[in-house]
């Protein structure tokens, strides 16, 4: 199993666009301490000529240019990205699919949940069901996206996306945010770019896999509102923190885990910025910060 990090930024990326806070005046500056990095995607293959795409960020083009193994390869028209799979309605885990409008057929994979909110939004008719046909996974029933490479999708701690909210609950329904258990080639990996809390249950899916790309939004839960950039902590969001009591690092430790990947990083999180402390207790704790184009073998 091959895994391509697209994109490794949380929403709005690395710098955000508006953004001006410490943290993403560095990046603003060109400083090689601090990267720039793109929203976050992962693309998926064993053979190296069919890819699965999870999750389609809005810098989706930007993404595919940089990475020579997703350029179309024969014929007049082509890709090699034969599936999508979806983890939530986010706008940063959705609106890249309107780039692949132009004629290419895939299959949407995602939760009916997920697929409810796209269908009632006409804009995505610019992928037909002719073309672009859709399926509704079921929660913790593997399914197979390409010969060899299953995917089964589990329900996790998380919030509606912001623009549904106000319409009921802001946890949502049972799909609303789901992690993804990935599985090719005697390998498991774990993608889960959005988590509200760790519990019981998820420990033991995550236990003894081979790679975890897991939530990283934030450092700590109070960190937007204290650099004054947002009076939403990350709980608010839907996001469990990386440090703290009850944070991905202290609920997270003790497990088997093969190699540990904070994704979906937010554009004031300190730990982007290669020469922080907060960089250097991350990975003294065993957990490693990716840049945009890293490839994983599990």
């Amino acid at each position: 199993m091959r895994i391509l990090l697209l994109g490794t930024a949380a929403g709005g990326g690395f710098p955000q666009w508006n953004c001006r806070s410490p943290n993403s005046l560095r990046a603003w500056s060109g400083d090689p301490a601090a990267p720039a990095r793109t929203q976050t995607s992962v693309a998926v293959t064993l053979d190296g000529k069919s890819w699965v795409l999870i999750n389609a960020s809005p810098d989706l083009r930007s993404q595919i240019l940089a990475n020579p193994a997703l350029w179309p390869a024969q014929g007049l028209r082509h890709s090699p990205i034969t599936d999508v799979v979806l983890t939530g309605g986010e706008i940063d885990f959705i609106t890249g699919l309107l780039t692949l409008r132009e004629g290419h057929a895939f299959t949407l994979h995602g939760s009916a949940e997920t697929l409810a909110t796209i269908d009632a939004n006409p804009i995505f008719g610019a992928l037909p069901r002719d073309r672009v046909p859709r399926h509704a996974f079921e929660l913790d029933t593997g399914f197979e996206v390409l010969p060899g490479l299953a995917v089964t999708a589990f329900d996790v701690p998380g919030k509606v996306p912001l623009y549904l909210e106000g319409q009921g609950s802001l946890a949502g329904r049972r799909g609303t945010t789901v992690g993804l258990e990935i599985t090719g080639g005697g390998r498991r990996v774990l993608f889960v770019p959005g988590c509200a809390a760790i519990d019981d249950g998820l420990r033991a899916r995550i236990d003894g896999c081979d790679i975890l790309l897991f939530d990283g939004t934030l450092w700590r839960d109070d960190e937007m509102v204290t650099l004054g950039v947002s009076a939403k902590t990350g709980q608010r969001m839907g996001h469990v923190s990386m440090s703290g009591p009850g944070g991905a690092m202290a609920g997270l430790a003790g497990l088997r885990i093969g190699r540990r990947v904070f994704i979906h990083i937010n554009t004031t999180n300190p730990v982007l910025a290669a020469d922080t402390p907060e960089r250097a207790v991350a990975e003294a704790e065993g957990w490693h910060i990716p840049v945009d184009g890293e490839e994983l073998h599990p």
